[in-house]
Order: C-alpha cells, then structure tokens, then sequence
C-alpha cells in the first residue's frame, strides 16, 4: 500500500519513477501562493491582506482554468502528447485556488457564514462565481484514474463543463473588476483564441497559416467583447473604447495584447513542432 501511495505521488510518472517535468510544474503551480504568502508575512499588502491575498488567488485561478485548456492544444500543435501527463495537476490547481479564494472571502467576512451565504445568493457574480467553484471541485475529484474507469463516457461529457466554467469564472472576474477590465478582456481574448483552435477541422490544425488567422480573429473578439462590456455594463462610451484600439497613443489595448500574444505563441508552437519533427533520412543514390 505504502509503494503504491508513492507511485502516486504527484512528482512520480506513471511507473512510479521521479519525473523532473511534472517535479517543475508542481512547483510552478505552488509559486503564485508562496509568493502571496511572503507578502501577506512581510506585511506588503496593504491595509487589508486578507482582501489582497483572495483577490490575488482568485486571479490565478482564472490563469491556471486558461492554462488547463491551453495544454491539449499545444500538445497536438507541438505533437507532443507527453505534455498533457500535467493537465491534471493543473486543472486540480485551478480548484485549490478557488476554494483558498472563497475561504478567505469567508474570513474576510470575519466568518460570517450566513451573510456570505446570503450575499452569494443575492449578487449575480459571487452566484456565478460560486458555480464555477462547484464545477472545478467536481471537475477536480473525477480527475484521477478510478474516477475515469467508473464514469466511462460519461466522464468526457462532465469533463467538458471545462469550458462553461471557463465562461463562468472570466464573467466573475469582469463583473469584479468593473470598469478597469483590461485584464479579463486580455484573459477573454485568449479563451476565444483556445476555443477557435478547438472549432478547427483536425487538418487545418497543423498549417503555418492558421496561426496569423486566429491571431487576427481572436485580436478582432477582443475588441468585440471589450466593446460589448463597456456598452452593457458601464455608463462609458464603448465607440470611444473600440476607437483606441486604432491608435497606441495610449499604449497597448487589451486586442492589441491578445494578437501580439497569440502571433507568439503560434510561432513558438510553429518553431517547437519543427524542432520536434524527425530528421528526414536521406539514402545514398546507387552508382
């Protein structure tokens, strides 16, 4: 039982050998609440921390949910089907994060656990916020191997909820920050890029081309949902908003961002796959 809890261990390969790939993505997953946590200690968050300190999980949860998403296409694009032995420990990641983030939510409201109720009941984007929540825990807890035997196809079908939830957590994150969403416009813009790969026939997946195209489109939504959030949500004028996105007089817009992001990425990915592709072998012509 003991050498089997140790195969299992979250820095160990499916043959129970240390694996330094997944031994790194541990510790990345880990660095956004240590780094919080040597701030909340040396007292660097101002006259609140607990707030700071939730606000601060609650933006990497966002992060790690993108991160999740992002790591079945790269691994197609890279042709790199190893890459996808850490979706798991990054989808469970975007789940801790959540719960820390609404468990300092509670202590924040001096554990108050009615009112928190109450308030989650009574605003729109703690509700929504809160599914996303429960969505990720269930995600979370059906990810380990038994699970997936139990559930059979029923698994793929719950495991898809990924990209509600996705949905969930980012109209959170807008509603939170109310006008200043340079942030989760930039987050947005980059889901609609993942979810543009995902729309593409499997054989257009690995042309050069496609890359620019969704950098293009997925920089046009950008801008699209910007607009729409200013002209819905705000009493700002979304034409004078969508209008800086033809100038960088006042710098770099959140469309601007997500183009200049996806353009390197698709060439990173471009540059990895062909790095990756097996050298031709070329035969001597006979005499």
């Amino acid at each position: 039982m003991a050498a089997q809890r140790r195969r299992k261990a979250p820095w160990r390969d499916r043959r129970g050998q240390f694996s330094w790939f997944k031994t790194a993505t541990l510790v990345g997953c880990a660095a956004p609440a240590s780094v919080v946590a040597f701030w909340l200690v040396t007292h660097q968050l101002g006259g609140r921390p607990v707030k700071a300190t939730l606000l601060w999980l609650g933006l990497w949860t966002v992060r790690f949910i993108l991160l999740a998403l992002a790591i079945t296409p790269f691994s197609q694009a890279l042709a790199w089907p190893g890459l996808t032995v850490i979706r798991r420990m990054v989808g469970v990641t975007a789940a801790v994060y959540a719960l820390a983030h609404l468990t300092l939510y509670v202590i924040d409201e001096n554990l108050r656990l009615g009112f928190v109720a109450g308030e989650i009941l009574r605003r729109f984007y703690l509700t929504i916020g809160f599914v996303a929540l429960l969505g990720l825990a269930a995600l979370a807890v059906t990810s380990f191997d038994a699970a997936v035997r139990r559930l059979g196809r029923g698994w793929t079908r719950l495991h898809r909820l990924a990209y509600p939830i996705a949905v969930l957590a980012l109209l959170h994150f807008f509603i939170q920050s109310k006008a200043a969403v340079g942030e989760p416009t930039v987050m947005a813009g980059l889901f609609l890029w993942l979810m543009a790969w995902r729309a593409l026939p499997v054989g257009w997946r690995g042309r050069l081309w496609v890359w620019p195209a969704l950098a293009l489109a997925s920089g046009l939504g950008t801008a699209a949902i910007e607009f729409a959030w200013y002209a819905i949500a705000t009493g700002i004028d979304p034409w004078r908003v969508l209008a800086a996105n033809e100038t960088l007089r006042f710098g770099l817009r959140p469309a601007h961002w997500v183009t200049l992001v996806t353009l390197g990425l698709g060439f990173a990915l471009a540059v990895g796959r062909a790095a990756r592709a097996p050298m031709p072998v070329i035969r001597p012509r006979r005499a």
